[in-house]
């Protein structure tokens, strides 16, 4: 029977550069989304390590491409957030330049893991996103974090919100996720397993 988190996780590298990506070529897992929507946390419940990757309650953190090794088979590949910087100008020509060469052309990236905050309606840095990423048509699952904090009202203006935004949304692909609730994010475990054809435990 499969567990609700990855068992084997470590940190392998960050990046300001693709010509420093690991040598080591394995599926890639891409989490990307607006700063501060909780791509590390996301990723520290996945592998039941709360150490593994670095948050932090300040907007715009990460500003590398952050490798992990999963089960020693594939990579979880944490971006920048977009959409905030107290340094602007510098954040977005960096997040542009690295984010749009990761995209072209990588073989090795299986899955976009695509995350929002369900307590907020998309907005157009994330629109934005959401068009170039669609541009590329690498698969991808759209993941609406801190779920726990919604209440029945918030839940149901969800799908309406995506698709005043985003328009038709193949909701097989949508995910309610909060790092509180661990069936959730179990349930997103499972769905990454099945979409890059992961078979272990």
């Amino acid at each position: 029977m499969s567990t609700n988190f990855y068992k084997k996780a470590e940190f392998i590298k960050s990046i300001t550069s693709l010509k420093e990506a690991p040598q080591k070529k394995l599926i890639e897992v891409l989490f990307v989304g607006k700063s501060n929507v909780g791509k590390s946390s996301l990723i520290n419940s996945l592998t039941n390590n709360k150490k593994l990757a670095y948050t932090s309650s300040k907007p715009g953190h990460t500003r590398l491409l952050n490798y992990y090794l999963i089960e020693d088979s594939f990579y979880f590949v944490d971006a920048p957030g977009y959409g905030f910087s107290a340094r602007k100008d510098g954040d977005y020509v960096f997040y542009d330049n690295i984010i749009e060469k990761y995209f072209d052309s990588n073989d090795n990236l299986k899955l976009i893991i695509f995350l929002l905050d369900s307590r907020r309606k998309p907005n157009d840095d994330d629109d934005l996103f959401y068009k170039f990423m669609q541009a590329y048509e690498y698969p991808h699952l759209i993941v609406m974090t801190k779920c726990d904090k919604l209440n029945m009202s918030m839940k149901a203006k969800i799908k309406t919100n995506l698709e005043d935004r985003f328009g038709e949304i193949n909701y097989d692909n949508l995910l309610m996720v909060s790092i509180n609730d661990k069936l959730s994010v179990a349930n997103l475990k499972e769905k990454i397993n099945q979409s890059i054809g992961y078979k272990g435990k």
